[in-house]
């Protein structure tokens, strides 16, 4: 049997509290250090990058789950491990206003636990759905699985931003709480009964990591998945810590234009995903290795016209030019998405979790290498540039990468044998 449309939007619910939970960790805590406690803005930063580096023992938590046979705990434990880091961050922000060192301390470990957290539930998330997920299914999947996760976090954010006025460090603390304790609890009603009403258990299997490891590595798909994998999303990333910057000193955004352009962006995202998902689920047009080499055409596309306007300056449609990012970004996304979890049941049998966790670190790592690279290719450029040349240099180059994906997955998924080609990753 496979998952019903009921247990996939189950499961999405998984993908929806584990936002929930980041989302504060990423935008609250980090207003606060940086406001409230008026602490540099890198200290936030290098503890939300501490935590996309803890994510390269994804494939660790893949293969636990691989090899115990069951994945719902995993899902389970990852998740109550996530909620405790969640509850530490708070306690850390809170310890930081009478002792910096003693909140600093507890911030640290709070960070490294919520990396565990997000690599073990989520990593063994997508291996259940890449496992049970029918084929013809498996776009739609995606894409309901990063569209809750997409609602988990704005909806946290935007009720959490209203009920913690007044601040004060108790509030917060009882927030998170709540949040927390609401997303294990969804989570343990989310996966219940799931995995054993698709068969998907298996019995336990006794070997060691590096074997396993060594085993997934060996196959020529799941390691060139891997590489492309980084490389898409180094680029996808790139832009994320510029483009707001870009549009404040090149084309005058206040700070709350700034803000709704990244509103602008991310619901072009939310677009390029719902394309996906129903064109390639309902209608059934073109295959997932079709939108993912469109989605990065069309990403290096508008990384050419973001760096075209700069010349412009104010009054140049900026935020139609983002939109269009957003949607071609989350076009790719979602079918690259689809596309792990049609990739990881290939090869050696009873190593999707091993394979999902290994991209996933690729994407981890990608996510913390390709924002600093990106900031820190404008701020060199900045030296020796006037502001528009040196962001739109950095914007080509994402252009290129993106290009250079986009012909990696035209090379590597190739055109299998399939009953229902449209519906695979080739065509």
């Amino acid at each position: 049997m496979t998952l019903s449309w009921l247990s996939i939007f189950r499961l999405g619910a998984v993908q929806m509290a584990l936002g929930a939970i980041v989302v504060l960790m990423t935008s609250t805590l980090n207003r606060l250090m940086v406001v409230e406690l008026a602490l540099p803005a890198v200290l936030p930063g290098l503890l939300v990058a501490l935590h996309y580096g803890i994510q390269i023992t994804r494939p660790n938590w893949g293969f636990l789950s691989d090899t115990s046979g069951k994945r719902s705990f995993w899902i389970v434990t990852g998740m109550a491990v996530l909620a405790a880091g969640g509850m530490l961050a708070a306690t850390g922000v809170w310890a930081m206003e009478e002792s910096f060192s003693t909140g600093l301390a507890i911030s640290i470990l709070a960070y490294i636990l919520i990396g565990i957290g997000v690599g073990a539930s989520g990593t063994s998330l997508l291996a259940l759905l890449a496992t049970a997920t029918a084929p013809e299914r498996r776009p739609a999947a995606a894409t309901i699985t990063w569209l809750m996760m997409i609602l988990g976090i704005a909806a946290t954010a935007g009720i959490v931003g209203a009920v913690l006025e007044p601040y004060s460090p108790e509030r917060m603390l009882t927030i998170v709480a709540i949040v927390a304790t609401a997303a294990v609890t969804v989570t343990c009603l989310a996966v219940w009964g799931v995995e054993r009403g698709v068969h998907a258990e298996r019995a336990p299997e006794e070997q060691p990591f590096l074997q396993g490891l060594k085993e997934v590595w060996a196959e020529h798909d799941a390691r060139r998945f891997t590489i492309f994998v980084f490389l898409s999303m180094t680029a996808y990333f790139m832009q994320e810590l510029i483009l707001e910057p870009y549009a404040g000193l090149v084309f005058g955004f206040s700070p709350g234009q700034s803000t709704s352009l990244s509103g602008a962006q991310n619901g072009g995202v939310f677009l390029g995903m719902v394309t996906v998902g129903i064109a390639g689920t309902a209608l059934r047009i073109g295959s997932l290795r079709t939108w993912v080499i469109a989605g990065c055409i069309g990403s290096a596309a508008t990384q050419v016209g973001l760096a075209a306007l700069g010349p412009l300056g104010p009054g140049a449609p900026l935020v139609p030019m983002v939109v269009a990012m957003g949607f071609f970004n989350g076009m790719f996304a979602v079918a690259a998405i689809g596309s792990m979890m049609a990739l990881a049941g290939q090869g050696r049998e009873k190593r999707e979790g091993t394979r999902m966790g290994l991209w996933g670190a690729a994407q981890a790592i990608a996510a913390g290498f390709g924002g600093l690279v990106g900031a820190g290719a404008v701020d060199a450029m900045r030296t020796v540039m006037d502001d528009a040349p040196a962001f739109g240099a950095v914007f080509l180059a994402e252009a290129g990468l993106f290009l250079l994906a986009a012909s990696m997955a035209f090379r590597m998924m190739s055109k299998p044998s399939a009953p229902n080609p449209a519906l695979v990753p080739g065509e």
